[in-house]
């Protein structure tokens, strides 16, 4: 006779089913779980254990090595899309290089075309900034020592001068200067009376025959001021005796077709 307890198969049965329950309330924690938080406990409990191990940005990736320290460091913060702002040092401009008006180009490449001979023999030369040409006359070759009269030779040169100048504006700028030793003329008291003097005998050559306006033009002397070289040597001394005719903010009649002068930018 069978006794009223329960069947042999119940007890298996609730065994299986608190399994099943459990198993649910596992799946349902782990897809619940802040795996920020879980990261972390799992960094701590792999650094508390000594081990070289910490597990990967995502769950179940391969284990990262972690770098031996006293400290636990700190994560890097992420990078972002935005852009750190440039800066830019405005001074680079500096060296850049210099704009050069066309009409200090047409200018200086008439100069150069009609006495690149007298370029070539340095009896002059011609220079260019930004804002001006200027014709540089040697005194070796344009004045006796200490006289102020312009040398025969040179009147044809003047001319050729004078004809570029016609044909273009502004305004024009003959200076004359010494070297630093006192003068042993009794014509003229000072270097700087000779220095206006040459500088007006070469207006003189330059308004003659009203090729160029005299409006245009100022003559200046400057004595020993404003050297090219310093006075310490007779070849230095030569360099600083000259005559210059600078020609400011030229504008020319469209002539030429320049290309690239090489000649020296004045500083």
């Amino acid at each position: 006779m069978h006794g009223r307890g329960s069947p042999a198969w119940i007890v298996t049965f609730a065994d299986l089913a608190t399994l099943l329950l459990t198993f649910f309330i596992l799946l349902l924690s782990f897809a619940e779980m802040d795996i920020e938080k879980y990261r972390a406990m799992a960094n701590s409990m792999a650094v508390a254990f000594g081990s070289n191990q910490v597990l990967g940005e995502e769950i179940g990736g391969s284990p990262l090595t972690l770098i031996e320290s006293d400290t636990v460091s700190l994560p890097e913060p992420m990078e972002t899309d935005t852009d750190e702002p440039e800066f830019i040092d405005e001074r680079a401009g500096a060296d850049a290089p210099t704009k050069i008006p066309a009409g200090v180009i047409e200018l200086a490449s008439r100069m150069i075309e009609e006495l690149e001979a007298e370029v070539a023999s340095g009896a002059l030369n011609v220079n260019y900034d930004e804002s001006q040409v200027v014709i540089r006359f040697s005194e070796e070759a344009t004045f006796r020592s200490g006289d102020a009269a312009i040398k025969p030779e040179m009147i044809p040169i003047i001319e050729r001068v004078v004809d570029v100048l016609s044909s273009c504006t502004g305004d024009v700028l003959v200076a004359g200067y010494t070297d630093d030793r006192p003068i042993s003329s009794g014509r003229y008291r000072s270097n700087w009376d000779l220095s206006a003097a040459r500088a007006v005998s070469v207006v003189h050559e330059l308004v003659m025959n009203r090729q160029v306006p005299a409006e245009r033009v100022v003559a200046a002397g400057r004595a020993e001021t404003n050297p090219l070289a310093p006075n310490d040597s007779e070849e230095n001394r030569a360099k600083n005796r000259r005559v210059e005719i600078a020609i400011r903010d030229p504008e020319c009649d469209e002539r030429l077709d320049t290309n690239a002068l090489p000649v020296e930018i004045m500083p």
